[in-house]
C-alpha cells in the first residue's frame, strides 16, 4: 500500500488532487498536511510545518509520494525528499522554484527516487501541448502559448498573490486563437516556468507564453501593470486582500500553443480541477517512470496522456 503527502492539500488544487487519487487509488493512504490541518474528504489531515527541517523530517516518516501545491521553499522540500527515496511532484509555475529541483537530478537518480516538474495545466498541459506541436513541426523555430483563465474562479492569497507579482515583469503582447466561444484574444506575456523550461526540453529556439482572462476588463489590468504606478499600487496589502473578494467572470480556461504550423489546445472548466487531476494521472504513472528530475514532457507520451485526462471531462483537440 502507498502513502501519499500532500503538502497545500487544502487549497483548491489539493483538495482536487485529493479527490482524484482517491478515485484513481482507492488502495492509497491519503494525508493531507498543513501547519493548521483541517479535514479534506478521502484523505487524513496531519500536522505538518515544512519550514522546520526536524517536523518535515518527521512527517516524511513511511510516506512514499510527496504531493506539493505550495509554495515552501519548494527546493529544500524536494531535497528532503529526494535524500530519503521518496517520489517528488511539484505544481509550482515558477520557474526560479523549477530550476532549483533541476539541480537535484543526480540525488534522485543515487536514490532511485522520480521527482516530476511541471505537474499541473501551466506549466504542465501546456509542456505536453507543446511537445506535440513540436513534433508536428521539427522545423519550428519558436513556440507561442496562450492561457486563458477564467477571472471569477476562487483562488487563496498565495495564488493571488503570485498572479500579482508576475504583472509587469516580461514585455510583450500577441494574438492567439482559442477554441469557441472564446475566439481571437491579445495576451500578455507572463512568467510561466514553460517558456523558460521548454527550448532545453524540446530543442525549439523560443518560446513565450502569454495570459489573458475571461474577463476583458482584468485582461486590461494585465496590460497596464507595465505602467509604475500601477505595479506600485498593486504591490498593497489592502488592494490584494480587496482583489481577493473580486470574482468578474467564469471558470472556464483554455490554453493553446501555436508553431504557425501546428497547433493544439485543451479547454475545460476550473482550471484547479484540471492541475489537480493531472498530478493524480501522474502519480499513477509513478512506477513506470525513472529515477531522477524531469519535467512532465519528458516523462509521458502527450497525446496518449492528455487524451485520458480529457475523459474526465474537458475537450482536447489535437
Amino acid at each position: 500500500m502507498t502513502t501519499i503527502l500532500v503538502l497545500g492539500g487544502h487549497g483548491a488544487v489539493g483538495r482536487h488532487a485529493v479527490g482524484a487519487l482517491a478515485a484513481g487509488l482507492p488502495g492509497a493512504t491519503l494525508l493531507v498536511g498543513g501547519r493548521n490541518p483541517r479535514p479534506v474528504p478521502g484523505a487524513r489531515p496531519v500536522r505538518v510545518d515544512a519550514t522546520h527541517p526536524a517536523a518535515l523530517a518527521a512527517a516524511l516518516e513511511g510516506v512514499d509520494t510527496v504531493l506539493m501545491c505550495a509554495e515552501l521553499d519548494n527546493a529544500r522540500v524536494a531535497r528532503a525528499c529526494l535524500e530519503r527515496g521518496i517520489d517528488y511532484l511539484d505544481v509550482t509555475a515558477s520557474h526560479a522554484q523549477l530550476a532549483a529541483i533541476e539541480d537535484l537530478h543526480d540525488l534522485a537518480v543515487r536514490n532511485e527516487a522520480t521527482a516530476v516538474l511541471s505537474v499541473g495545466l501551466v506549466p504542465g498541459v501546456t509542456n505536453l501541448l507543446a511537445r506535440h506541436v513540436a513534433e508536428r513541426d521539427p522545423a519550428a523555430s519558436e513556440l507561442r502559448i496562450g492561457v486563458l483563465l477564467g477571472a471569477g474562479e476562487r483562488h487563496g492569497p498565495a495564488a493571488l498573490a503570485w498572479t500579482l507579482d508576475g504583472l509587469g515583469v516580461l514585455d510583450g503582447s500577441w494574438p492567439m486563437t482559442f477554441p469557441a466561444p472564446y475566439g481571437r484574444r491579445t495576451v500578455h506575456r507572463f512568467p510561466f516556468a514553460d517558456q523558460f523550461t521548454l527550448p532545453g526540453t524540446l530543442g525549439v529556439p523560443h518560446a513565450r507564453t502569454g495570459l489573458c482572462l475571461d474577463s476583458g476588463m482584468l485582461t486590461g489590468v494585465l496590460a497596464a501593470a507595465r505602467i509604475p504606478v500601477l505595479a506600485r499600487l498593486l504591490r498593497h496589502r489592502w488592494v490584494r486582500r480587496s482583489l481577493e473578494r473580486v470574482h468578474i467572470g467564469g471558470d472556464g480556461f483554455a490554453v493553446t500553443v501555436s508553431t504557425g504550423r501546428a497547433h493544439a489546445s485543451f479547454t475545460g472548466r476550473a482550471q484547479s480541477r484540471a492541475t489537480g487531476r493531472v498530478a493524480a494521472q501522474l502519480i499513477g504513472k509513478l512506477p513506470a517512470l525513472p529515477p531522477g528530475v524531469g519535467h512532465i514532457e519528458q516523462l509521458v507520451d502527450p497525446a496518449a496522456f492528455l487524451t485520458a485526462l480529457a475523459a474526465g471531462g474537458f475537450d482536447l483537440s489535437l
